[in-house]
């Protein structure tokens, strides 16, 4: 078969430009088209590791002047399939097999089509032994017991999908056993008990809930790994289902049943026979998708032609695929050599209407359907005039011929020659190839990879040539999407009505700053775009009231969602005023929407019906998706698949937790045993504030030579409200760290945490620097840096003087020596911060040392050891005005 070149002369004006790739571990260098995304490409390189590389007996490998972009796979790709086609006949010379591969890897590089991933290795349809043609499996619920194959397949899919769920859930309660026991500081078998590690018991309790047994929890309390490797979800094909329309429409018993099994997914209902045996053909099916718009860029006013072309290429492409292609099992390697389907998915289908001209893009769908379906039936009939058609022919070959002809196409072909594919199908839902050819699903916008690699939203070119042709805006268009960023002249939440609540320039220009940086308008009016202070001072809010401080500034919902919408913009165009009138419709439309309406135009073309899921609620039962598929069966349809959608992000069920007791064995003779009921009472979590001018001292000093300074910051009451660390001639990164430290200390203070928490975690660490302690006079050595800070903490505010390890200089009263009745009073400029006072304290003001009562002299011993007169030891203490034995216990009366 000859190849008319065409796609080659297009591809050399391609710019190919190296580009380093992410690979797992490693980043490759490679050769790619300038305009393809990173991801694009690295589709495109997952792709090419999957590819089979054997050859035919006697085919000449790769040359070494092919082009080498993606690593020479596309070449490599073709030249495979050339190589086949040629030893199956496709090709009688050399030149007609290097001009189809040529070709081929120039449709790739232009962008204009990619084929699917393809096994790598498995059983070729030509290689198995038996070669009597397989039927289509499908459920009919035409037969005697369909109903129970149908129950059957709901309860193992339904099986499959919480398997799964519940494996991963009992290796995570597993997981929490062993942690609980692992987390435990006590002896191994004190921690795993869980009559004595309440965290075991309940972690325990939890995995019994899921399902393990309670020889699985010993085991992992014991150590024994609980991880469990959990296999995922098979991807599996759509499985048809045949039921009359009359039934379903009309709401049928057999409706509900349907129903039921279509929301475990994976499940088609079809209403002929015909489409039921090419859904369940799908997933043998060799696949490309022909990416229109790209294709319209290239040619212009040659589409129709180009487009010809390009089908009949990759109706060979696919033919020889089908031929060489490898299965999972011989049974699908029989079909497939029985009926040899092929799809060519229509890609970009929306884009390429709306930009040819919107207003008529359902029409326009159904043209380039029919001449898509037209082109590769023609293209197969070439190849069954010589090769022959396919083994289903003989039973398909006249209700083929009279959908040929209710297509309005010519079957002069198809009667003679037959078609060497059962069923042509227009549909193709892979997205990896909508990767590898840069296509998304259609919407207002999307994105694209700037030149220093960032990816950024836009206008989807498509909408924006259909805009400008119409006449419209296309700047407009883009602000109403996305936002002017801007509150000047905002509706509701602008400058002047911010003025009026007494922002300045400088709040102004920060709310002006904080708009190109977020998209939450709750963030712009929050410190720290707005200062604590000016929050507090000027607007008279608190600033733990709430993050969003619009609504408490007495801006309503409507005003806010207004400024909103003008900043951020909208997430399409419907409400634009100054959409073109003909664009209306369009705009206005459910992007979804219309691109299944695209679909419904082309699926008459379609030897396969649609497969596309029709989303419905993620709390429908059986009896809604009984219901939605009656209206589908009354609305035409072909083929009808359902999915749930995803619940909500932040559903949760509010349930009330509480853990059963320990059923433990009662021993005979057991008495009650009292118990202690704590109450637990929430604290308020609310941050309390410390004053603007705040009291405090700083303690210096070294441990282990290295000087530490301490800060502190108190309540007007004296109470702890915040620390600071400052370190000596250390390096950065460890005077961040005990910043930072000191910081959340601090935080955890003004929250509420006690300080005692605080101490008695922090004392007796032990790290370096640790040893000596010079400049304090209560503290002579410290474990670490964190045990010295808790522990002048501790004794500083706690009073916790078992925690100080050394006798003071002085008098704790800190007034000098030690204190005796006659001590002199001391200055309170000593004690009172001159600046902190700022002159409120008098100079003359003094701190008199504490009062004391002078404790009574006690008796005086004997300086003489006085032997015991019962037992002879001296051991005699004087307590309470007697003597007595320390070793006896005696107390004899004894005088003086």
């Amino acid at each position: 078969m000859r190849i008319k070149p065409r796609f080659a002369l297009l591809a050399a004006t391609v710019t190919l430009e190296p580009r380093l790739i992410e690979r797992p571990g490693v980043m490759a260098p490679t050769l790619a088209p300038a305009d393809w995304s990173d991801a694009r490409v690295e589709a495109w390189l997952d792709w090419a590791e999957a590819l089979p590389t054997d050859l035919p007996d006697g085919a000449a490998g790769l040359s070494e002047d092919h082009e080498t972009w993606l690593e020479g796979a596309a070449d490599r790709w073709a030249h495979r399939l050339a190589a086949w086609g040629r030893v199956r006949g496709l090709f009688t010379i050399a030149a007609d097999a290097a001009a189809f591969a040529e070709e081929l890897s120039a449709a790739l590089l232009l962008g204009a089509a990619a084929p699917s991933a393809v096994l790598r290795d498995g059983i070729r349809p030509a290689s198995t032994s038996e070669q009597t043609p397989s039927a289509a499996a499908f459920i009919s619920l035409n037969e005697p017991g369909a109903t129970r194959r149908l129950a059957d397949l709901t309860a193992a899919r339904r099986g499959e999908r919480l398997a799964g769920r519940a494996a991963e859930a009992l290796s995570d309660a597993l997981q929490a056993v062993a942690d609980a026991v692992d987390r435990c500081e006590g002896p191994r078998e004190a921690c795993a008990d869980p009559g004595r590690n309440p965290a075991l018991a309940r972690a325990a309790l939890t995995a019994r809930r899921c399902g393990a047994t309670d020889a699985d929890i010993i085991r992992a309390a014991e150590g024994e790994s609980p991880a469990i490797a959990l296999p995922g979800l098979p991807v599996r094909a759509v499985k048809p289902v045949l039921a009359p329309r009359d039934s379903i429409a009309s709401g049928g018993p057999e409706a509900r049943a349907v129903g039921e099994a279509a929301l475990e997914g994976d499940l088609a209902l079809t209403f002929t026979p015909r489409d039921g045996e090419a859904l369940a053909d799908a997933q043998l099916e060799a696949r490309a998708a022909l990416h229109l718009p790209v294709l319209a860029a290239l040619t212009g006013d040659t589409f129709d032609e180009a487009l010809d072309d390009l089908v009949r290429l990759w109706v060979l492409a696919l033919e020889i695929e089908t031929a060489i292609g490898f299965c999972a099992d011989a049974a699908s390697a029989r079909r497939r050599e029985a009926a040899r389907p092929i799809a060519l998915g229509l890609s970009g289908l929306a884009d390429w209407a709306v930009a040819t001209k919107a207003e008529d893009a359902t029409t326009l769908a159904a043209s380039v359907g029919a001449r898509v379906s037209a082109a590769a039936g023609a293209a197969s009939s070439e190849i069954a005039a010589r090769l022959g058609p396919c083994a289903e022919w003989d039973t398909a070959k006249d209700e083929a011929v009279d959908i040929a002809l209710q297509r309005g196409q010519d079957a002069s072909a198809l009667t003679r020659h037959g078609r060497r594919h059962a069923a042509i199908s227009l549909f193709v839902a892979d997205a990896e190839i909508d990767l590898r050819l840069g296509a998304s699903p259609f919407a207002p916008t999307d994105l694209f990879q700037t030149d220093d690699g960032e990816t950024e939203r836009r206008l989807r070119p498509a909408l924006a040539r259909a805009i400008a042709r119409a006449g419209g805006d296309v700047e407009d268009a883009e602000r109403r999407l996305f936002g002017r960023r801007t509150l000047m002249g905002a509706p509701g939440v602008n400058h002047s009505a911010l003025r009026e609540l007494g922002f300045t320039d400088v709040e102004l220009e920060a709310v002006e700053d904080a708009l190109a940086q977020t998209d939450r308008l709750s963030a712009v009016f929050a410190p720290p775009v707005l200062d604590a202070g000016f929050v507090g001072d000027v607007l008279g809010l608190s600033v733990e009231g709430g993050d969003d401080l619009l609504p408490r500034l007495g801006f309503d919902a409507a005003a806010i969602e207004a400024a909103r919408a003008a900043a951020f913009g909208h997430p399409n165009l419907s409400g634009w005023e100054a959409a073109p009138e003909a664009l209306r419709a369009l705009l206005s439309c459910d992007p979804a929407v219309f691109e299944a309406g695209l679909r419904r135009a082309i699926e008459p073309f379609s030897d396969a019906p649609d497969a596309t899921p029709d989303l419905i609620g993620w709390r429908a039962g059986a009896l809604q998706a009984a219901r939605a598929l009656g209206q589908a069966a009354r609305d035409g349809r072909r083929a009808v698949v359902l999915r749930r959608a995803s619940p909500p992000a932040d559903f949760r069920l509010d349930l009330i937790e509480s853990d059963a007791p320990i059923q433990r064995r009662a021993e005979p003779e057991a008495k009650p045993v009292e118990r202690v009921v704590e109450k637990v009472i929430e604290r308020d979590r609310t941050r309390r504030k410390l004053p603007d001018r705040r009291k405090g001292y700083i303690q210096k000093a070294a441990v282990g030579g290295h000087k530490v300074y301490i800060h502190t910051g108190e309540y007007e009451d004296g109470e702890l409200g915040e620390i600071f660390i400052d370190m000596h001639k250390e390096g950065a990164a460890f005077r961040s760290l005990m910043n930072n430290f000191a910081i959340a200390i601090s935080i955890g203070l003004q929250y509420g945490v006690p300080l005692d928490e605080f101490v008695d975690a922090f004392v007796f660490t032990r790290f370096e620097p640790a040893g000596r302690v010079t400049g304090n006079d209560s503290i002579r050595s410290a474990t670490s840096i964190l045990d010295y800070i808790f522990r002048e903490l501790g004794v500083s505010y706690l009073e916790r003087q078992e925690l100080a390890n050394a006798e003071p200089e002085g008098n704790p009263d800190g007034l000098g020596a030690v204190t005796t009745n006659d001590a002199e009073p001391v200055p309170a400029a000593r004690f009172i911060s001159k600046g902190f006072a700022r002159g409120a304290a008098p100079d003359n003001l003094v701190v008199v040392p504490f009062g004391r009562k002078a404790e009574a002299p006690r008796p005086t011993t004997p300086t003489e050891a006085v032997a015991c007169p019962e037992c002879g030891d001296f051991t005699l203490q004087n307590r309470g005005g007697g003597w007595v034995c320390n070793t006896c216990g005696a107390a004899p009366q004894m005088q003086g």
